[in-house]
């Protein structure tokens, strides 16, 4: 979740403060950096420095800020996705300083200078950070991509002008992979070709924050004669704050998507959040048929313009599953791995980049301990000190007789449950081990009430995890013909019979208990 803090004479400057999808978890709720034990040791920062807008960067930032009330330092970009964050929680913000800068600035003892370094969002820095002893480097995520689409190459000669430093803090997420990432050009050529092959609708799954990637695919549905519509909340947030900065200038014009019924499949292309598996994200709904305004069919294709993230295979599996279902053609970077280019350094480029500072040492982070280790042998290989690798909460030293361990705090997993952070422990242990065993079933179930009792509104919004899968037609049919029956007009009172009675029947039917997360909303009298 990428919140690194750097203390220089009781002097602490946060950097970055991400979040995590915890899809493991009933409902995908989010995780954030456990700072609960930064007091003890009498750390709190007082300034809160940026590097990109990633979501891995920033996602956590609205949650964390009130309890440090810093000043942030961003890019236009960065500042503009946080101020969106802020005002969607509708926080007290009249001390909330988001301050844009260009390059340097400084806090306390520390001089600091952000420095443009390509990544797969427009505005990505590293951070330079300057005291009277050591110049450290944080790389933040990056590349070198030559063709970036969005902003311009990065420049080695602003690089090799801060030759040498004494540390570098970076990146090592495509550490163990040999040669260069593909530039985001390659990527536009490729999906404009890929596009030209394609019969029926056409949906493209990418990381909405991918700004550059969302550019090549408004301009290849143009060449192609296909209109473009965007799906997820994430995405159309994006999209409004990197126009609004003048970025995306020659992007097409957007069709609604309660319009697209009325157009040619073949003139159609849509670009959706969800390439990860989320269940809510708005490619996991339309391949379940849980869209109100669009649907897939048979001959349409899926484009997963995107990679797999460790960890959410199982749910890009279902996804996949139910697409196919649904007769929908899927080319996914496995199979056509030009449709997809990295935001991370191969080798090839981790050494470019180490040439131009030439590190003294090097702390790998970012990416799991294989790809660290990767990361340190490179290093090694350069001449570069690598004497440790971190993991989450350890405090460490950089002195004159280098890099060293100090303490490792214990961490606590921590969520986002009803609007609050908590610890992941505050979960019933019963529900979390039935959940382990059983599975989850999740139910939304818009309701209003008529002359003649309770109606259901729209198709079943179901989702199931971990468990057998249900006969949905068979289900909704139960559960119309249970809301019919239902004699109170007390909305709470509702809740508790359906509770009551759709785990009855997920008893009968499955021959266990599934874990059932059920939310019902009332639409209003009809």
């Amino acid at each position: 979740m990428n919140l690194t803090l750097y203390g220089y004479q009781d002097h602490w400057i946060a950097v970055d403060c991400g979040m995590m999808i915890r899809q493991d978890l009933p409902e995908g709720p989010l995780q954030v950096p456990d700072t609960e034990s930064l007091a003890s040791l009498g750390i709190c920062p007082e300034m809160l420095v940026i590097t990109h807008g990633h979501e891995d960067h920033i996602g956590a930032v609205a949650w964390l800020w009130p309890k440090w009330r810093c000043p942030i330092i961003a890019t236009p970009l960065a500042a503009g996705l946080l101020r969106a964050k802020f005002a969607e929680r509708e926080l007290e913000t009249s001390s909330l300083q988001i301050i844009e800068v260009d390059e340097g600035f400084e806090s306390g003892p520390f001089a600091l200078r952000l420095l443009p370094l390509t990544h797969s969002i427009p505005e990505s820095c590293s951070l330079l950070i300057v005291t009277p002893e050591y110049r450290v480097m944080h790389t933040g995520d990056w590349k070198l991509d030559p063709e970036p689409l969005i902003g311009e190459p990065t420049d080695p000669e602003r690089y090799q002008a801060l030759a040498p430093v004494d540390l570098v803090v970076g990146d090592s997420t495509n550490a163990p992979l040999p040669g260069h990432s593909r530039s985001e050009g390659e990527v536009a050529r490729a999906l404009e070709k890929t596009l030209a092959g394609c019969r029926g609708r056409v949906v493209v799954t990418c990381f909405a924050s991918n700004l550059a990637r969302i550019l090549a695919l408004g301009r290849a549905a143009a060449r192609n004669g296909r209109r473009v519509t965007l799906l997820g909340r994430s995405m159309e947030r994006m999209v409004r704050v990197a126009r609004g900065l003048g970025y995306l200038e020659d992007f097409p014009p957007l069709v609604p998507v309660k319009d697209l019924g009325y157009l040619p499949p073949e003139e159609v292309m849509v670009i959706a959040t969800g390439s990860q598996g989320e269940p809510r994200a708005a490619l996991s709904r339309l391949a379940n048929s849980r869209h109100p305004d669009f649907e897939l069919a048979a001959g349409d294709t899926v484009i997963f313009s995107s990679k797999a993230i460790p960890g959410n295979e199982l749910a890009i599996g279902k996804l996949h599953n139910a697409l196919t279902r649904l007769g929908v053609g899927i080319m996914e970077e496995k199979q056509f791995p030009d449709l997809h280019a990295s935001g991370h350094p191969a080798q090839e480029e981790l050494r470019t980049f180490y040439g131009w500072l030439k590190p003294t040492r090097l702390l790998p982070v970012h990416g799991e301990y294989r790809h660290q280790l990767a990361h340190t042998q490179v290093a090694q290989s350069l001449g570069i000190e690598a004497p440790l690798i971190p993991v989450n909460g350890d405090v460490i030293r950089l002195d004159a007789q280098g890099l060293s361990v100090e303490k490792r705090l214990t961490l606590q997993e921590r969520i986002i449950e009803h609007d609050k952070v908590r610890p992941l422990d505050s979960m019933d242990r019963r529900a979390r081990a039935r959940l382990g065993r059983h599975g989850s079933v999740s139910l939304a179930l818009p309701l209003t009430l008529q002359e003649a009792g309770w109606v259901r509104i729209g198709r079943l919004m179901l989702d199931v995890s971990g468990t057998a899968r249900l006969d949905e037609d068979s289900f909704a049919e139960w559960l119309d013909d249970t809301l019919a029956g239902l004699e109170t007009t007390d909305i709470d009172t509702v809740k508790q019979q359906l509770n009551s009675r759709i785990n009855r029947w997920l008893r009968n039917h499955l021959r266990h208990e599934p874990v059932l997360f059920l939310h019902v909303m009332t639409m209003g009298d009809s």
